[in-house]
């Protein structure tokens, strides 16, 4: 077997020199990259990377960043696909910026298809009508800041829910005094799910709970199959099971008259007059929507977490912020998180060092262009690397340093979590950047300044530090992070379930 697949690259590899490759027909290069066997491309160069050395992807790609000594590169797979891949921001604006009308698509790709059942939602669709068809709903009547009022008793009962879970896990430990042991992923994950649970469908769980407000084994399947990244298809399966039900419900009720109101983000899309949208148009957008929400917030909330007890002054930090801003006598609210800047500068710093996606969604231009001196063909996938835009270190001085400090400004403006010069990718940028970022930027804030004002936070008596290594395959923290919560305010402010 093994000689027969090295005759075979013999033979290509005699082919290569004896027949030159046809020029491309545009006067300037392809960005620089490893040489690609015609036919094949790269693709036995990232299939030794992935199966016999055991490295993700984006991992072979920043080395090869390194090698070639580039902002820019470009892998071909196959006989046509160029994958373009970023680290500047001066060149990632003028893909984006500059050029972001070109740069306006999405590949079409199986793991899109699944998800989107059909490229059906607006961030897998290619560009096209069905896009600016479900864009517009999303702008207009889902993600809109009318919307995001009206969904606020929601988000601040799931705040409540945060506070008297941690509570009571707490309690259930008999440690009230010394404190208890909270594994902060679950929190966080478990947190993000079932607030968007409650914005899509109006409930907090899809099983019926456990005592104490815990998630039971219904919960945590669905929450397992919205972070599953392989597998995708027995993940889908799982996510339909407990969501599609519940919009087949809703749509018998809608259309008999019983439900007339909207009081969630599903009555809000069968609602929807201008476009009429199908139930499979709604079931993917809900997906999309879970997908897109829940990663990212828990994700640099447990970091931010992790970083911050390692270094108590930070911690300390935003604690005073906490009680300058707000005080004990009551609990932070949405209205308070203009004023906590320095809470927001330690969540975009984690955004910055410890992004959850290597590599931003691809965008695909629909013709042939030039950015920054090199040929990017039509169809090639253009991504931004997020952990190279964000430890650049032409733009960041010691970029692997957790500092907060570096996104706080003189004049004292508000901090924002997202960067429109593309130094760090917090959300995803341009016309098919994120539509959710106010969402994204509430929910991942609230959630950490309820943990930092509700609980006083520390390691375990035998732990003299968090190890803050990273997954191999994703960029999380190798093992989840479980520390010490101590409530810090008034009986009387935590909620009761």
């Amino acid at each position: 077997m093994i000689s027969s697949i090295i005759i075979v690259l013999v033979i290509v590899l005699l082919f290569a020199a004896i027949c030159p490759s046809k020029k491309q027909g545009n006067p300037h290069p392809l960005p620089p990259g490893p040489t690609p066997l015609p036919y094949m491309g790269c693709i036995i160069q990232m299939l030794v990377n992935q199966h016999l050395l055991n490295q993700p992807i984006f991992k072979w790609i920043e080395k090869l960043m390194d090698k070639f000594k580039t902002p820019i590169l470009c892998i071909k797979l196959g006989p046509s696909l160029h994958i373009i891949t970023v680290t500047s921001p001066e060149i990632a604006c003028e893909f984006f910026h500059t050029q972001d009308d070109i740069f306006i698509s999405r590949p079409e790709v199986l793991s899109a298809e699944l998800v989107s059942d059909g490229y059906l939602s607006a961030i897998m669709a290619p560009f096209g009508d069905q896009w600016r068809r479900m864009r517009k709903v999303l702008h207009k009547n889902l993600l809109s800041s009318q919307s995001h009022r009206w969904l606020e008793p929601k988000r601040n009962e799931e705040v409540d829910h945060l506070l008297s879970y941690i509570c009571n896990q707490i309690e259930k430990q008999d440690n009230v005094v010394d404190g208890g042991l909270i594994n902060i992923r679950i929190v966080s994950r478990h947190f993000c799910a079932n607030l968007m649970t409650k914005l899509v469908f109006g409930i907090r769980l899809f099983g019926e709970g456990i005592e104490g407000g815990g998630s039971d084994v219904e919960e945590g399947e669905h929450l397992t199959a919205l972070f599953t990244i392989l597998k995708i298809r027995k993940a889908l399966e799982i996510i339909r099971k407990y969501q599609d039900p519940l919009v087949d419900g809703r749509v018998q009720m809608w259309n008999k008259g019983a439900r007339t109101e909207t009081s969630d983000l599903l009555d809000a899309l069968l609602a929807q007059d201008n476009p009429k949208l199908t139930p499979n148009e709604i079931k993917a957008q809900i997906i999309e929507l879970m997908i897109a929400t829940i990663d990212n917030p828990s994700n640099a909330v447990e970091w931010a977490m992790a970083e911050m007890i390692n270094q108590p002054v930070l911690l300390e930090r935003a604690v005073k912020e906490l009680d300058r801003v707000v005080g004990r006598n009551r609990l932070v609210e949405e209205r308070d998180l203009s004023q906590l800047n320095y809470l927001k500068a330690c969540i975009k710093e984690c955004f910055r060092l410890h992004p959850f996606a290597p590599l931003n969604p691809p965008h695909v231009p629909i013709k042939d262009t030039t950015v920054a001196g090199y040929f990017i063909p039509k169809g090639s996938h253009v991504m931004l690397s997020r952990r190279g835009l964000g430890r650049n270190p032409d733009v960041w001085e010691d970029p692997l340093r957790f500092d907060p400090e570096r996104h706080l400004t003189w004049e004292e403006n508000p901090v924002v979590l997202s960067d429109d010069d593309l130094t760090m990718i917090s959300f995803s940028t341009g016309k098919r950047g994120c539509p959710g970022v106010m969402l994204g930027s509430t929910i991942t804030t609230m959630l950490l300044a309820r943990m930092v004002q509700g609980f006083s936070w520390g390691l375990p008596s035998n732990v003299s530090s968090v190890d803050l290594v990273e997954s191999n395959a994703e960029l999380c923290l190798a093992k989840p992070l479980v520390a010490v919560a101590k409530p810090r305010l008034p009986h009387h402010l935590y909620p009761e379930d």
